[in-house]
């Protein structure tokens, strides 16, 4: 497993991913190795039956996960590999490689990187090229929502394997932790996102000013690039004593106990697919609000609520403080509907799939011809995307 920081997942989606199939398939006797970028202290060498390999990366931007997924390759390729799986779309130029080694690899694509507003013009046009890429040098393809999938079969006409993530159910949690933080079950509202412009954090924070709403919002995330971003976040929150910046946390115990015991947990991401925050936000029974993208009314579907803008933000943080009961009802529903993303099924995905690309039984590398003028918008293959820069 290649392309991602690796585990113990700490950060995002794909590392979440690969420590929750990994562990499985090395439970269903696979022998699993996955490479991981350097963080401080001596690196692991195994981390739930997972094998780890821990190399460096370029700590810029535009380079980090390519200098790493680079130095990945040259490893693997001089190690005995029955298949590769590489995550993100934009380390297809090293696909190649394996390609020329024999190696079987399926790439997951996430979601549509070039739409995000960190990649200026160059950026945007390097992650649409790899993205042709990634369609033109995979063994397979791997989608994470049916957006996406979507997204590749109107644009180039590429078939993918669609595998979701899991939603962790959560016991009933305990308040230690959240009273340590100065919370009380009920009674906040709760953001989790990277700073970045797609997860619309300034929107939400924006529209809770606004609002009438009482009790207060606790934001939980940063972003190692976006101080910009970040501080243009804290000048909409003002001098707003109702809103609550606790920065990264990784106290998972605390996190859990934020998930389960907030009144809505607000998710403003629209460009990644399927959102593993939202996952556990649904899992932990918290009524959902959402920023409007086909991505995450397919997770929620009729029992999540939608905004696109600061005034729906305001209108529904107040309306769901109005209405407690009719609010933690709707989260009861979310919670059930969690249980459709089981990460058993998952696994089975990623089983089926590998003993496919070991067997030479996968769609194989595609001619990568857009059916639209590159310039062209291809939004209408992911219905209700936006974008706010």
């Amino acid at each position: 497993m290649v392309g991602t920081r690796g585990v113990p997942a700490r950060y995002g989606g794909f590392e979440t991913a690969v420590e929750e199939v990994g562990r499985r398939l090395v439970e269903r006797g696979h022998r699993v190795r996955v490479y991981c970028r350097t963080t401080v202290g001596a690196p692991q060498r195994t981390h739930l039956g997972m094998e780890l390999v821990t190399l460096p990366a370029m700590r810029r931007r535009s380079l980090e996960t390519l200098s790493h997924t680079g130095m990945s390759l040259a490893h693997l390729l001089a190690r005995r590999t029955d298949v590769a799986l590489v995550f993100n779309a934009a380390n297809a130029p090293f696909l190649p490689a394996l390609r020329a080694a024999r190696v079987p690899v399926a790439t997951h694509v996430d979601g549509l990187e070039w739409m995000r507003a960190k990649w200026g013009g160059a950026g945007r046009r390097y992650y649409r090229l790899a993205e042709t890429g990634a369609v033109r040098w995979s063994d397979a393809l791997i989608a994470d929502a049916i957006g996406i999938a979507d997204y590749y079969r109107a644009e180039y006409g590429a078939p993918t394997t669609l595998l979701s993530y899991g939603a962790p159910v959560l016991a009933p949690q305990d308040t230690d932790a959240l009273t340590a933080a100065g919370l009380a079950p009920g009674g906040f509202h709760l953001v989790v996102a990277r700073f970045e412009p797609e997860n619309h954090v300034d929107l939400l924070v924006d529209g809770y000013v606004r609002s009438a709403a009482r009790l207060p919002l606790v934001v939980v995330g940063s972003a190692p690039y976006a101080d910009a971003y970040t501080q243009r976040v804290h000048a909409l929150a003002g001098a707003d004593p109702r809103v609550r910046f606790l920065g990264g946390v990784w106290d998972q115990r605390l996190l859990d106990q934020l998930y389960a015991h907030a009144l809505t947990y607000a998710h403003g991401h629209s460009v990644g697919g399927t959102n593993p925050s939202l996952l556990r936000a649904i899992g932990a029974g918290t009524a959902t609000v959402a920023y409007d993208v086909s991505f995450n009314r397919e997770v929620l579907g009729e029992d999540g609520v939608y905004v696109r803008d600061v005034d729906d933000v305001a209108r529904v943080l107040t309306a769901a403080e109005a209405d407690p009961d009719a609010t933690a009802a709707r989260g009861a529903r979310l919670r059930e509907r969690a249980r459709d993303y089981d990460w058993e099924l998952v696994t089975d995905g990623y089983e089926q799939l590998v003993h496919d690309l070991a067997g030479r039984r996968t769609p194989g590398p595609q001619r990568a011809a857009r059916r639209r003028p590159a310039g062209a918008t291809t939004l209408e293959a992911v219905p209700a995307l936006e974008v706010t820069p």
